[in-house]
């Protein structure tokens, strides 16, 4: 994968994070505060926890930071799998938010 086309997908990614967020505020009362700032999205929740997401370029990567650890994402030419085979990143991202914010949520 080149440099040009990690970035194209890292930031639908994002973007598709950000967008989720504003759609489960629509639809929840889940008061999730999605932050951008270049290539990091930082949702914080209600209760203060937050989980953070953000490319690293170099290593053609996503990190998520959560209260229960960190995952690491490759593209795997369909989707975003973590590199210790821990599942795909929205799934991962689901789970986090949704054990943080005390709601179902989905990405």
């Amino acid at each position: 994968m080149t440099d040009l086309e990690f970035l194209d997908l890292a930031e639908r990614l994002l973007q598709s994070v950000e967008e989720s967020c504003d759609r489960i505020n629509d639809a929840t009362d889940a008061d999730l505060d999605s932050q951008r700032v270049g290539g990091m999205v930082t949702l914080t929740f209600r209760n203060g926890s937050q989980i953070v997401l953000n490319m690293q370029k170099p290593l053609h990567e996503l990190w998520l930071a959560a209260r229960s650890g960190g995952y690491h994402f490759k593209w795997d030419g369909s989707a975003w799998q973590d590199t210790k085979g821990q599942g795909e990143l929205r799934a991962i991202l689901a789970r986090e938010a949704s054990a943080q914010s005390g709601l179902p949520l989905s990405f």
